[in-house]
């Protein structure tokens, strides 16, 4: 089995595959963003979301079973066909993306929409908001285009399921149906762009017992935090991701001289 063998790129893939499997299956995906930044310390963008993309579709195997009768049905359809015109879009612009511009927008999106919720104060903020279509296909098309691109789907769709305060186990279940089908989806174009060359099908696998164990230590999590902890976690959650992006973001223009 062909795979990647410098240690340094497993001592950043390790609790990359960690934090996402967690993320994933407890709390909804947020911090799932930073896998593949963290993993593009050590190879390229493209390679760090190739290995990841098998990882994600087997955590979304796992988490299917257990939040399978535990999910929104309305948000799904309004959500869906948006992100799979927004993976079409990345696929048809895959030799024009630039990274580092993608994840500008969304952590620009992310900390505003944060900080908003946070400034307006906590009874504004614990108000369930009705979703609406416009918002649902905006968001999800942003969704669609930024998982393909980096696996940075989670930040938009936490834009919008968040605000309605669903029960915590309807929020993760709702997330966890969007990315199975946003993912299983993603493998086509892959494929196609040869993003699955054999080092990077052998490095994901030997990443699978962590995803995992991510996967079991975040449903464990997710039966022991309640409700309006849960909600402040995926909040920080979403603010730490777009804190993150905006930083690598801003390194990459710095360093190559954009800006």
């Amino acid at each position: 089995m062909d795979f990647i063998t410098d240690p340094f790129f497993y001592a950043l893939a390790i609790p990359a595959v960690l934090i996402a499997g967690v993320s994933k299956s407890g709390f909804g995906g947020g911090l799932g963003v930073m896998a593949v930044p963290l993993m593009a310390l050590a190879v390229s963008p493209q390679v760090a979301a190739a290995i990841m993309l098998p990882i994600l579709c087997l955590m979304d195997l796992a988490n299917v079973w257990a939040y399978r009768k535990r999910w929104d049905r309305r948000n799904m359809l309004i959500l869906v066909p948006a992100a799979l015109a927004g993976i079409l879009i990345g696929t048809l612009t895959f030799s024009y993306l630039s990274v580092a511009a993608v994840k500008l927008i969304i952590a620009l999106i992310a900390i505003i929409f944060t900080l908003d919720h946070w400034l307006r104060g906590k009874n504004a903020g614990d108000t369930p908001k009705q979703s609406t279509w416009g918002k649902g296909t905006v968001l999800g098309g942003l969704a669609g285009f930024t998982s393909f691109v980096a696996h940075a789907g989670g930040p938009p769709v936490s834009m919008f399921l968040l605000p309605q305060r669903m029960d915590k186990s309807v929020f993760v279940g709702t997330t966890v149906m969007f990315f199975i089908v946003v993912n299983y989806v993603k493998l086509i174009p892959y494929w196609f762009l040869g993003q699955f060359n054999p080092s990077n099908l052998g490095t994901a696998a030997l990443l699978i017992p962590v995803a995992l164990f991510g996967t079991w230590l975040g449903l464990w999590a997710h039966d022991k935090v309640n409700v309006t902890l849960f909600y402040r976690i995926c909040y920080g959650l979403l603010f730490l991701t777009g804190v993150k992006l905006f930083w690598d973001a801003v390194a990459h223009f710095i360093g190559s001289g954009s800006i």
